[in-house]
């Protein structure tokens, strides 16, 4: 979520680009996709560049409201500590 977050607003990466750059495997970057795909945070779109299948996932507009809450929380606690 953060990644997607601070790619910017519509910004949309490849599977294989997230898997890599998260270091997750195949199996785990699905699930944890599949997760936030029910809850309607991120979007899936599966297709074809050329003749080669290609998978690409962006956050959605209510899953960039729920990070940004998550952040604003967190931020929040960190406050308050000091």
């Amino acid at each position: 979520m953060a990644l997607l977050f601070a790619l910017g607003e519509g910004a949309q990466v490849e599977f294989s680009w997230l898997k890599n750059a998260l270091h997750l495997t195949e199996g785990n970057l699905s699930s944890h996709l599949a997760k936030l795909e029910e809850t309607g945070y991120v979007q899936v779109e599966k297709g074809y560049q050329g003749r080669r299948p290609r998978t690409w996932v962006r956050l959605t507009p209510k899953g960039r409201a729920a990070y940004e809450a998550h952040r604003r929380a967190l931020l929040e606690l960190l406050r308050s500590e000091g």
